[in-house]
């Protein structure tokens, strides 16, 4: 199940009051909920423009309440973390998010990771990820490890939901990249980058 599918399968009937922070200069899933029903909006600097978007960041954001914010592999890179999550606790008693554990990689992921980048450019494939994770990892260190995010998050959520789930696809593309990655996950050969959260605030 996609991240759309998920976060609609969770939310209350439509129309629900829903924020998508860090919806990106794509809108993110923001134009789905809209058309499932919701009284949906996204904020973030590069947002697109429409009456369903605002092109500001999360602090400058005055708007709300809502009956929940959604996040898709946005949260790992807000800095500041503390008053965002303090501001999205205030803004809606329901956060759903799709994350991102870079911590995870490990040795067997990683030659895993570099090797099917290595199969799919010989196939003609570009992926969109990096080809050299430890240069990636070298330029990326600020970003919040996914201990700490949960952390945070237990200071003012209720985990409702936890799940490892697979997130190299995503850079890597091709047609079987997803399946592969998660059977090789469920049998441990290589670690789960990403994971999918739900909280009630305090």
């Amino acid at each position: 199940m996609d991240f759309t599918a998920f976060v609609l399968s969770q939310l209350p009937p439509p129309p629900a009051r829903v924020l998508e922070f860090g919806c990106g200069p794509n809108g993110g899933i923001t134009p789905a909920l809209v058309e499932a029903g919701h009284d949906a909006v996204g904020v973030d600097p590069s947002a697109p423009a429409g009456a369903r978007f605002h092109a500001v960041a999360l602090e400058e954001f005055d708007g709300g309440p809502f009956d929940a914010v959604v996040g898709e592999r946005v949260l790992h890179h807000v800095d500041p973390l503390e008053p965002a999550l303090d501001k999205l606790a205030r803004l809606a008693p329901f956060l759903i998010l799709e994350e991102f554990a870079w911590e995870q990689m490990d040795g067997p992921t990683r030659d895993w990771y570099e090797a099917q980048h290595r199969t799919l450019r010989a196939a003609g494939v570009e992926p969109s990820g990096p080809h050299d994770w430890a240069r990636w990892e070298d330029e990326h260190v600020h970003l919040h490890p996914s201990d700490r995010l949960r952390r945070e998050l237990a200071v003012r959520y209720d985990e409702r939901h936890f799940e490892w789930r697979a997130y190299l696809y995503r850079w890597l593309g091709g047609p079987v990249t997803e399946p592969l990655e998660e059977a090789l996950i469920e049998v441990g050969a290589i670690k789960p980058l990403g994971f999918r959260w739900l909280g009630v605030s305090r």
